[in-house]
């Protein structure tokens, strides 16, 4: 399961959706601007506020870092 945690003004967000859906991935994305239950799962999942956050399969992910995106997918 893939989920991401974004806000509608973050550039890199897009990008990571843009990747998901090129390689055919389902994700489930959190808007944290807009959502208080995904902000509160976002800062206890990565200690921190900031976005891209990726949840995959457990593997929490720090922005967008492809290499560390196709790992996480592999396992």
């Amino acid at each position: 399961m893939v989920k991401i945690y974004t806000t509608q003004s973050c550039p890199y967000c897009v990008m990571a959706k843009d990747y998901f859906k090129k390689l055919n991935v389902a994700f489930e994305e959190a808007d944290v601007s807009a959502d208080e239950k995904a902000r509160e799962e976002l800062v206890e999942k990565s200690h921190q506020m900031g976005v891209p956050v990726i949840d995959i399969n457990g593997i929490i992910i720090v922005g967008f870092n492809r290499v560390e995106i196709d790992k996480a997918l592999q396992k």
